[in-house]
């Protein structure tokens, strides 16, 4: 009876080390979302994935992120990986995208169930059998209510801008100003919807995605 016990106890302490001895990385958790979560929609022709989509002029680096109907980001945080640039990417993925879900490893599933908002949708990351990666929903991504139009509108080129500028009035001086003076005057002769869709559009027709940055 004694090595009875003794022998579940050694099982039990090696299943807790396990994971300590191999530990989800970036790298995995991204393989598995891309090839599991957000399959259907890498072999859809009307959605565009994009790893590693920039923000804010590449202030901030979405991992991957699903253009179709709506702007889709998803954070990696592996448990590996450290929170300390959260809540800056937090704030602008809330300035940008209409839904977000950040994917976790254990160690930091608490800390974005208790900080980050409702609307972000939460995945945990963890080994199953043959030591694959599983995402398991623990939350669901909903409609973000604090979408900022200009910052959505930044995330088109300054060409693509001014053409959609010129759309809507014929005056010359409406293109002048840096990009972030255009970005407001989109804003004005567009609504959040319409400049929403627009820019979806837009980044799903480029075919150019890193080859120039405009001022």
């Amino acid at each position: 009876m004694t090595d009875g016990w003794g022998f579940q106890s050694c099982a039990r302490h090696l299943l807790d080390i396990i994971p300590a001895m191999n530990p989800i990385t970036d790298s995995d958790v991204r393989s598995a979302l891309l090839g599991k979560v957000i399959a259907e929609h890498v072999a859809n022709p009307n959605t565009l994935v994009v790893e590693e989509m920039g923000l804010a002029r590449g202030a901030c680096r979405v991992d991957v992120c699903v253009i179709n109907g709506h702007l889709h980001g998803y954070e990696i945080k592996s448990d590996v990986d450290t929170l300390r640039r959260l809540p800056l990417q937090q704030q602008f993925y809330s300035d940008v995208l209409d839904k977000a879900t950040i994917v976790v490893g254990k160690r930091h599933l608490d800390h974005a169930l208790d900080t980050l908002p409702a609307w972000w949708g939460v995945r945990l990351a963890s080994r199953g059998a043959r030591n694959a990666v599983r995402l398991e929903l623990v939350r669901p991504a909903k409609l973000n209510p604090s979408v900022s139009a200009t910052a959505v509108a930044a995330l088109l080129w300054r060409d693509e801008i001014s053409a959609l500028i010129g759309r809507r009035t014929p005056e010359k001086s409406a293109l002048r100003g840096n990009r972030a003076a255009l970005c407001e005057r989109l804003s004005e002769l567009y609504s959040l919807a319409e400049i929403r869709a627009l820019v979806r559009e837009q980044l799903k027709r480029r075919s150019d995605w890193r080859g120039r940055e405009q001022p």
